[in-house]
């Protein structure tokens, strides 16, 4: 086995003088180092953003695992530097490389980036320029690595189509090496890149933007999507793993050297969502919901704790406690986890559904603060965006909570919903006040300890692909008006209030709602120096505006402008499984504050059952097929 160089001159002085070295020195418990003689196909694995939050994501650590599983392919891993080490590899002339080999970015055949969040996609151009790679892919000749990009950003991604040779739609455990196959051969036969992506255009879920032209209305609005190659269908559909099962989790991780955000054992339990709730692109991107079998899922529990030394297993999901089979997942892990002081986390506990017995089987080793989302103060407004959550629920799950031991609740919300009022906001601390009250109601609260009420409060951002794409964001001014209204609402000390920046969440909305003239916006901002535009103290809103000027585009025309419900949008040539109907109905059910149940209750006709050839749930059971 080729052991890989370590530390050049170049990377030595550049890791002299940053703080973290370890986010750039790769050589953790875990990587993977292949011989390249070896190696027929080189992909590298790109996360915008550092080391520390990347090497969180669970959609690396699939990948990760599966496409080294091939032994004549070689996945490595490549992140953002941080300002200081970026500065350094400017200054010394290195460009950015992958950790395991420390190889440029340009010796690899395919460069991957993942859009998990529309303000990395600065750092996705800073990414390019730092490998010496050309931004645009107009500009690269077929000498340059295939710029391709998946994630849940993808499914409008036409802010990015003139710097990414292709995007996945869906789901990459078979689209990914497919289309790594597809390039192998390529390199074999000497196939002209154009050839390439016609052959990947037919992988479902593989949308190459340069294969389609877009018309726009003298207003601005878009005409019209239009295939310009005969590889390109008319409309791109994503790629779905119907039965979980046939995708074991990963149960080798890459054990960080520098603590990830998140730096345990997670195991993804089930994929999608039975709740709908209006707002939530991943509850309609990922649907329909499919889960893992309990016994498949404690058995790679077990093999990851052993593979990697953690003490923590995260069951991870877009709703947990949504999983049929919970109580006896849960049996089966205190077999093994009680003796090995393994602990059990659950993020993403729903208030409906929690229970003493949940409490209980996940909190043996050590209690921390528990984390609800009412993400509403009023129930009129939370039936708006069908939340299905009431105030008996939340007093119910408060109380037991306490009851428990717990002195900590963090509460999450949003402002900015559809329909809101600032009756709505005081409805926020009202909620927040009357958590307080059930606490000290308690008899059995542990003496001598307060409680302690975390408000946190995201500004709202439609998003396509829900029932709330239609949706104006509100204005920076009105959002800052209702923080601050939410602010004199709290009247506690045992309530603290953290909120979002309005300006971060208005770019968010304009480049979740934007087409591909947002291209040149996000260059010019680049070459302004914005990047890292998700950290508040890298945010240079300014800039951003000058670029727009610069550009002649209005931001109002992409957040605070209804679309129209037949309106062409820059994304409408993408079929996630939802219907374009569905969400016209949703939208108004919505504006007349009408609920609609949760998949696995009732089918509301969705259209995503097609993914799985018949119906997502067999309701006589209550079982997920």
């Amino acid at each position: 086995m080729e052991e890989p160089v370590l530390f050049d001159p170049k990377l030595k002085e550049a890791l002299a003088h940053v703080q973290k070295p370890g986010r750039y020195t790769g050589g953790e418990p875990g990587c993977i180092i292949k011989d390249k003689a070896q190696v027929d196909l080189r992909f590298a694995f790109c996360f915008p953003d550092t080391y520390e939050v990347g090497m969180s994501f669970l959609g690396m650590k699939i990948l990760y695992e599966l496409l080294n599983q091939q032994p004549n392919w070689w996945c490595e891993r490549a992140f953002m530097p941080w300002v200081d080490m970026k500065a350094e590899m400017e200054r010394v002339g290195l460009p950015l490389y992958a950790l395991e080999s420390k190889d440029p970015l340009t010796d690899f055949d395919i460069v991957g980036f993942t859009l998990q969040y529309e303000l990395s996609y600065s750092n996705i151009l800073a990414m390019l320029d730092m490998a010496g790679i050309p931004l645009r892919a107009e500009d690269r000749g077929e000498e340059w690595p295939l710029i391709v990009a998946g994630g849940p950003c993808v499914c409008n991604g036409e802010p990015l189509a003139d710097f990414i040779d292709m995007m996945m739609l869906g789901e990459g455990e078979e689209q990914l090496p497919h289309v790594c196959r597809i390039v192998e051969e390529a390199k074999g036969e000497g196939l002209p890149k154009k050839e390439v992506l016609r052959r990947i255009a037919a992988v479902p879920g593989c949308y190459v933007p340069s294969f389609y032209d877009v018309t726009y209305h003298e207003d601005g609005r878009v005409k019209a999507i239009a295939p310009n190659d005969p590889a390109a269908p008319a409309v791109i559909t994503k790629a779905v793993i119907r039965d979980m099962d046939s995708q074991t989790p990963p149960t080798h991780f890459v054990v960080p050297m520098v603590g990830a955000v998140h730096d345990r054992a997670q195991i993804e339990v089930l994929r999608g969502c039975v709740r709908g709730c209006r707002f939530c692109q991943a509850g309609f991107l990922y649907r329909p919901m499919r889960q893992r079998s309990a016994d498949k899922l404690n058995e790679a529990a077990r093999q990851l704790c052993d593979n990697t030394g953690y003490e923590e297993i995260s069951l991870t999901s877009l709703s947990t406690s949504d999983h049929s089979q919970l109580e006896p997942l849960l049996d089966g892990l205190l077999t093994w986890t009680r003796d090995e002081h393994v602990s059990l986390s659950l993020p993403s506990l729903r208030i409906d559904n929690f229970s003493e017995s949940l409490v209980e089987k996940t909190n043996r080793v050590r209690k921390t603060g528990l984390t609800f989302a009412p993400e509403a103060g009023t129930q009129r407004l939370r039936d708006v965006i069908n939340k299905n959550v009431t105030w008996p629920e939340i007093e119910r799950t408060c109380s037991l909570a306490f009851k428990a031991g717990y002195t900590s609740v963090k509460l999450y919300f949003m402002m900015g919903l559809p329909t809101e009022t600032m009756e709505d906001i005081e409805g926020i601390a009202d909620t927040a006040q009357k958590v307080v009250d059930l606490y000290y109601a308690n008899p059995d609260k542990p003496k001598g300890k307060s409680v302690q009420v975390t408000i946190s409060v995201a500004c709202f951002v439609p998003k396509p692909h829900t029932p709330f794409q239609f949706v104006p964001q509100d204005t920076e001014q009105q959002l800052k008006e209702k923080q601050q209204h939410l602010l004199h609402s709290v009247h506690s000390k045992k309530i603290h209030v953290n909120y979002h920046d309005s300006s971060i969440s208005f770019l968010e909305a304009v480049f979740a709602k934007g087409d591909r003239r947002l291209g040149r916006v996000l260059e010019a901002a680049y070459r302004k120096g914005c990047f890292f535009d998700g950290w508040d103290e890298c945010f240079h809103y300014d800039r951003w505006m000058e670029a727009f000027r610069e550009c002649g585009l209005d931001t109002a025309f992409y957040a605070n402008r209804s679309i129209g419900l037949d309106e062409v949008t820059p994304w409408s040539h993408m079929d996630y499984g939802v219907s374009h109907d569905f969400l016209v109905r949703e939208y108004r059910k919505a504006m007349d504050a009408q609920t609609t149940p949760p998949c696995n209750r009732r089918c509301s006709a969705c259209g995503a059952n097609k993914f799985v050839g018949g119906a997502c749930f067999d309701y006589s059971a209550d079982l997920v097929h």
